[in-house]
């Protein structure tokens, strides 16, 4: 009596645990406007009752919940990890080697961002094209062909003599990359553990850092010691890429996404689909999802305003504005990095104590702060706001990771986050651009008596409005942390089923939990 009575309590718990993270269709009308607009505030915190469920010691060890992660876990966490760090080593390629590209293609360092706007833009047909095949099909065959898309245009682009030939390998390197941020992202976190799945948000995400400060320090090593300058670099970074490549050869799919692929499988036999056919599940994805979707591009191209802003130019500024040396600007850049690093790492692990968005708030406000030192002081107090600057920006982007893949559909999950991160840089393509063109009007003198732009305050008025409409962008937007992965995330479960007087809905919900639990224990049986 007492074992049932416990087990239905804890049925129960689970129940109302699963149901708080159901996304229901937007209702536009002015009553749920209003409710929703008002309890934007209240739900930044945490209720005392989840806060209670932690210990001081879970709080403040960011590395604490770890020991739950397998070998298999970390098997495919790193796996993802090092596809996206790789993504920016091949990015900022172009961008710590602005001013020896220009030189070499005889245009101005304006023409060669072209190049670094163009990536940016073509990103999204990638996104779209590596997230529908990731989705549909598995995440192995696009991470294969995508990786190795990048390491045939890296090469490329280390031959091409001319400014236009630069910009044709860009475009299609643009399409190539813009497949890697989904597909990595959901191999990445697929079978995490929950608890683990802030501070793997924050590891990730600095992926991108890391691979900028692998950039940076591989530039420094490479570029001014080879004969063949800034294209000896780009040659150097298609070779790791063929490494993952194998290394993701004798991996299979993640176990949720392959249980994600047998439902799907299991339900489409059962309504007789056709493979163009698209099933009522998938309808009722984009019916429900259609808004928070269109809420992800938005705040993603404040993320991507946020961290272009303050990356793309920020080694021009030091080089021609600042006349820093070769030694100097690296060891610069690689304390930034350092301290982006940092700032992922922190605010992802405490954002599943204080909540997605209040983290990306505090974040933003703490990269405010910096703005003055990081873009107007001369000594080498700069690098305090260069690291701290960093820690901001890339502290706010810990939290994406996590904060993506719970509000996105789990059965489109690849596609939904690849594919608004994508549009969100498409919105912020021409900040480098931008940021140059209003730099020419700004003009001063450099240390060593040359003309140039004031690139330092035309980086900080940018990146302040930046910090500005993601603060307000996040505060609106909604969050649902802790949701799971699975592809029933979105039915409302009974908490009790009476079979003398279930209503269809339950009827539905029941047949969705059997076919699961059923193929759930084929595939267990077949592990």
């Amino acid at each position: 009596m007492v074992a049932a009575s416990l087990s239905s309590t804890v049925h129960s718990d689970y129940v109302k645990h699963h149901n708080q993270h159901v996304i229901r269709p937007p209702r536009l009308n002015s009553r749920s406007i209003k409710k929703y607009l008002g309890s934007r505030w209240s739900s930044l915190f945490v209720t005392k009752e989840e806060r209670a469920q932690y210990t001081w010691g879970e709080i403040l060890n960011p590395f604490g919940e770890l020991h739950l992660m397998t070998l298999r876990n970390w098997n495919y966490f790193f796996m993802g990890f090092a596809a996206w760090t790789w993504d920016a080593v091949d990015f900022f390629a172009v961008s710590l080697n602005t001013k020896a590209m220009a030189k070499s293609f005889d245009v101005t360092v304006k023409d060669i961002t072209w190049g670094i706007t163009l990536v940016l833009m073509l990103r999204s047909v990638g996104a779209f094209i590596f997230g529908y095949w990731g989705d549909k099909y598995g995440r192995k065959w696009p991470y294969m062909v995508n990786l190795s898309l990048l390491v045939v245009l890296q090469i490329g682009t280390g031959f091409v003599q001319t400014y236009k030939q630069f910009l044709g390998v860009r475009a299609l390197f643009g399409i190539a990359m813009g497949g890697i941020y989904g597909f990595s992202l959901a191999t990445s976190l697929d079978d995490a553990p929950v608890a683990c799945r802030g501070i793997l948000s924050g590891i990730f995400q600095e992926g991108y850092a890391f691979g900028f400060l692998i950039a940076v320090i591989f530039n420094r090593a490479i570029t001014d010691n080879s004969p063949h300058g800034w294209r000896a670099f780009f040659w150097f970074a298609a070779c790791p890429p063929v490494l993952f490549l194998i290394w993701r050869w004798w991996l299979p799919e993640t176990d949720a996404f392959i249980r994600q692929q047998e439902i799907k499988h299991a339900k489409q036999a059962e309504q007789n689909l056709k493979w163009y056919q698209i099933s009522p599940e998938s309808k009722k994805v984009f019916k429900t999802y259609w808004l928070i979707m269109i809420y992800l591009v938005f705040l993603m191209a404040g993320f991507n305003f946020m961290s272009h802003g303050s990356q793309d130019l920020y080694p021009t500024l030091l080089s021609v504005q600042l006349q820093y040396g070769v030694n100097r600007s690296t060891v610069t850049n690689s304390i930034a990095n350092l301290g982006a690093i940092f700032g992922g790492m922190v605010f992802g692990h405490f954002s599943t104590f204080i909540g997605r968005r209040l983290s990306i708030i505090l974040a933003c406000l703490l990269g405010g702060a910096m703005i003055y030192p990081w873009a107007f002081v001369r000594s080498s107090a700069i690098n305090a706001g260069v690291f701290f600057m960093q820690a901001g920006v890339q502290g706010a982007w810990g939290v994406i990771p996590a904060y993506l893949s719970e509000l996105s559909p789990p059965a489109h999950r690849s596609l939904v986050v690849g594919l608004s991160y994508q549009l969100g840089n498409l919105a912020s393509s021409a900040s480098s651009t931008i940021e140059s063109t209003i730099g020419e009007r700004f003009p001063i003198t450099a240390p060593d008596g040359k003309k140039v732009f004031d690139y330092g305050k035309v980086m900080s008025i940018f990146i302040a409005c930046v910090f500005v409409y993601v603060i307000f962008v996040s505060f609106i937007g909604p969050e649902n942390r802790g949701a799971d992965f699975n592809v029933e995330r979105d039915e409302i479960l009974e908490s009790e089923v009476d079979e003398a007087a279930e209503t269809e809905s339950a009827k539905e919900v029941k047949s969705v939990l059997e076919v699961s639990e059923k193929v759930k224990v084929e595939h267990e049986e077949r592990v």
